[in-house]
């Protein structure tokens, strides 16, 4: 990561925890009171192909004593109504500015991925983790609509999983390549105000 890519990622991440800090509050409060303890989820992801860190978000699902793999229509039944819409607005990722602080992500990079993925598919994540990973980014921002419509039928975890790994990865995997081959900090925050425009046009 480049000196002024992290100097950008400092200064805009204190600027958003002072800014929505009122927010933050409130979101844990409201998970608190609807849903219970506890507020935060916390999932190993990987920044490196060896390198694993704890990446934050507020809860929207059920607790699970065991919870592998992303989210498909096997898990849809345990998403909570509050946690329904802190995803839809992705207020559910805002303590990832906490991560991004730590430097364990960036605001813009491929997502980080589970473990399990990175060591399926080694041949793929060795060079898409080569980037920092990110909060959002160009894959994203093109294929997340796609990943959610081809994971939502699924009804088990494996079935999930095999569609995950065979028709999500190679191409979120393709779309990262892309943004590594032309990032820049111009790029990066054209991507932020594309994600930003996106979730309020969502609302």
């Amino acid at each position: 990561m480049s000196i002024s890519k992290r100097l950008t990622d400092i200064l805009l991440a204190l600027f958003c925890i002072i800014l929505l800090s009122p927010l933050l509050i409130f979101v844990a409060i409201c998970v608190f009171l609807t849903d219970g303890r506890p507020v935060f989820y916390r999932s190993e992801r990987m920044k490196t192909p060896s390198e694993g860190f704890l990446l934050w978000k507020f809860r929207t699902m059920t607790v699970a004593k065991e919870d592998r793999g992303v989210s498909g229509g096997d898990k849809a039944a345990r998403i909570t109504p509050l946690g329904a819409r802190l995803r839809r607005c992705r207020a559910d990722e805002l303590p990832q500015l906490w991560n991004i602080l730590r430097g364990d992500i960036s605001f813009v990079g491929p997502r980080p991925p589970l473990r399990r993925y990175v060591e399926l598919r080694p041949d793929l994540y060795g060079q898409v983790l080569q980037s920092r990973p990110g909060v959002t980014g160009l894959a994203t921002l093109v294929f997340h609509a796609t990943e959610e419509r081809l994971l939502a039928p699924c009804k088990t975890a494996e079935e999930t999983e095999e569609i995950y790994l065979r028709r999500c990865v190679p191409v979120k995997a393709r779309l990262d390549l892309i943004y590594q081959r032309n990032r820049s900090l111009c790029y990066d925050l054209a991507l932020l105000w594309q994600t930003f425009t996106g979730v309020f046009s969502r609302r």
